[in-house]
């Protein structure tokens, strides 16, 4: 590197990590540097204990430092780490792992396809839809309906299908014919369907309850009153469960719960609780029979740790761990004691409201008129109570802790957001 000696020392004092989602002129000299973590606490290099409210970024479901993950890949890492998957290769794990998926998921004899996480993911669903009906020959289907305050990850596809505008600002249109929905008016998707015709219509991307949208539940009626108009289309139902899949909502999948019978599942975060990076689309039969009944015919989709061996490892002992430990009974449990315990904060003039009452999932939303109120507000909580939140969209703050929070716990969690939130 050719600079001035002074220079040279100027950029070495500053951090090279490039943060996402970050305002780096504020944030590359003051990172707030997490050393350990332990149930549902999180230490920083001094020592200093956090109440984790938003479970890491949704996805800690069995809480942290679980030694029956850690341990099972140990044991794959000393075995064989990783090999890939492509054509014939497969691995134990990986196969074990997508049948165990499959199983639970609301079709027990769907496919499973692996990728590294949620965007992978979208990217795969939305590729698959477009190959699928290129395939039983309705290669006109090219439109996707998304939804206001959709979160759909930060690929080409998620990028687009993103119902939260900044996040789309300044990259241009990276796909071409998504339509936008209201999150909450089933009327308006079928409007949409009228509008560009069935004909065309690949399918819908929906989040069950929209999570870095500002956690916005809808009735079981919209639902399944826009999975039907998607149906009746002859398009596919794609349920986007990164956050809701694996426990958050009570049950292994948003459309498990709300009898959805979707044609396709995306899932990440809660498969492996974050212990190692993976995620995937779960495929029904209709859309996977194509491909596994026509010679020749070829889904040329993937990714080089489609099916990483160690990952599928921590997802096949997190599943153990769920089911031996009652994860989704105690996610029931939370869906009742977080919304009733977080109303207490509304005597705060600076909360407005308090979303929730679906699965382990809160918003303390705060007041809009102030566009910075939620971050300052995030960091008050960290710094003055002694939890870990973050802003979400439209202003509020996140809540959803580790599926293992007791119910002492929730108390301490919404004292510190009082704690924090009073400071301001």
């Amino acid at each position: 590197m050719s600079c001035r000696r002074r220079e040279c020392i100027t950029l070495v004092t500053m951090s090279a990590f490039w943060h996402p989602f970050a305002d780096m002129t504020s944030v590359q000299d003051n990172p707030f540097i997490v050393d350990r973590a332990e149930g549902v606490y999180v230490y920083d290099e001094a020592g200093r204990r956090f109440l984790d409210a938003a479970a890491s970024l949704w996805y800690t479901n069995i809480g942290h430092g679980r030694s029956e993950v850690i341990e099972a890949v140990n044991r794959q890492m000393e075995k064989l780490p990783v090999f890939h998957t492509y054509i014939d290769y497969a691995t134990r794990p990986a196969l074990d792992l997508a049948e165990r998926i499959a199983a639970v998921s609301p079709d027990p004899g769907s496919k499973v396809f692996f990728g590294s996480g949620g965007s992978d993911a979208i990217d795969t669903a939305a590729k698959l839809a477009r190959r699928y009906f290129h395939a039983i020959g309705q290669p006109e289907r090219t439109v996707f309906i998304a939804r206001s305050w959709a979160y759909h990850g930060m690929h080409a596809y998620g990028t687009s299908l993103g119902g939260m505008e900044p996040n789309r600002d300044g990259f241009g249109d990276l796909v071409a014919e998504i339509r936008f929905v209201p999150y909450d008016d089933p009327d308006a998707v079928k409007a949409v369907v009228d509008e560009v015709g069935a004909e065309r219509v690949a399918g819908m991307f929906a989040e069950a309850v929209i999570g870095s949208g500002g956690v916005r539940p809808v009735p079981t009626e919209y639902l399944k009153q826009a999975r039907e108009t998607i149906r009746e289309a002859g398009a596919v139902y794609i349920s986007d469960e990164v956050i809701t899949g694996f426990g958050r909502l009570g049950d292994w999948f948003a459309a498990n719960r709300f009898e959805l019978e979707p044609d396709m599942m995306t899932f990440a975060k809660g498969v492996t609780c974050g212990y190692a990076p993976l995620g995937g689309v779960v495929a029904s039969p209709r859309i996977a029979e194509p491909f596994f009944e026509t010679p020749g015919l070829i889904f040329r989709h993937g990714y080089t740790y489609s099916g990483h061996t160690a990952s599928c490892a921590a997802g096949l002992a997190v599943m153990d761990i769920i089911e031996s430990d009652g994860i989704l009974d105690q996610a029931r449990r939370l869906e009742t004691v977080l919304f009733e315990a977080f109303q207490s904060l509304l005597d705060l003039d600076v909360v407005t409201e308090i979303r929730g009452g679906v699965g382990a999932l809160v918003a303390v939303q705060l007041d809009e008129s102030d566009p910075t109120l939620a971050s300052r507000a995030a960091g008050a909580v960290r710094q003055h109570g002694s939890v870990l939140t973050r802003a979400i969209g439209g202003g509020g703050l996140q809540v959803s802790p580790p599926l293992t929070m007791t119910d002492d716990e929730v108390d301490a969690m919404v004292e510190g957001f009082r704690k924090g939130l009073e400071s301001l």
